[in-house]
């Protein structure tokens, strides 16, 4: 597949390329509300393969999903709690919010198999919620090498994976600081990860 830049003036046209893009298989660097991601979809087993390629990730630590609605969480197979549905209504959703919830034994994904749990995030981002909605839910993590900081552009970024991606949506990342990460499993929830959110704003939505 051919690495592809876009032009960020051509919002319209970009989003019908990183489609064509991740239906064909591949991995498309794009700028998100928090830091720049690596998108693929994960029906697609061989784009997820080379997203772990391109950071030069140990293959068995799993991605997280973005999303575009609960909808589209309980149609793979998430089990939304009604601990993670308050957090989802919060101010901080969409937006730099990461949540773990449950996968159901029954009625899930094919890619979800023998997986117990799946972590998400509701973008705040108007193209990334447009391409959500037209190809569904995609695996997103972070585009840096692993072991490195993420690069503020997403040229930075390419240049500094272990090879190029299929297609660069050009732009900057929202920030450099990722999501923070509720555990929803965890009774109370647990907050595993601090980021853009700080505990302090979580603690009436987690009982603390």
């Amino acid at each position: 597949m051919t690495n592809t830049a876009t032009e960020p003036a051509d919002t319209g046209t970009q989003l019908v390329q990183a489609a064509r893009c991740l239906e064909a298989g591949g991995v498309v660097l794009v700028p998100t509300d928090t830091v720049l991601g690596l998108a693929a979809l994960p029906s697609r087993p061989q784009a997820v393969a080379r997203i772990f390629a391109l950071k030069d990730r140990p293959a068995h630590k799993n991605l997280p999903v973005m999303v575009a609605s609960v909808q589209q969480l309980e149609d793979i197979g998430a089990d939304v709690s009604a601990v993670a549905r308050a957090l989802i209504a919060s101010p901080f959703c969409p937006g730099p919010l990461s949540l773990v919830v449950a996968v159901r034994g029954q009625g899930q994904a094919d890619w979800l198999r023998g997986r117990e749990e799946l972590a998400f995030r509701i973008p705040d981002d108007a193209f990334l919620l447009d391409l959500l909605r037209l190809v569904g839910p995609l695996m997103v993590t972070s585009a840096n090498r692993s072991g490195m900081d993420t690069p503020g552009d997403t040229l930075a970024a390419a240049a500094q994976l272990t090879a190029e991606p299929d297609m660069v949506v050009s732009g900057r990342g929202g920030g450099p600081v990722p999501s923070t990460l509720v555990n929803c499993r965890a009774v109370p929830p647990v907050i595993e990860r601090i980021g853009a959110i700080p505990a302090a704003a979580l603690a009436g939505y987690l009982g603390t």
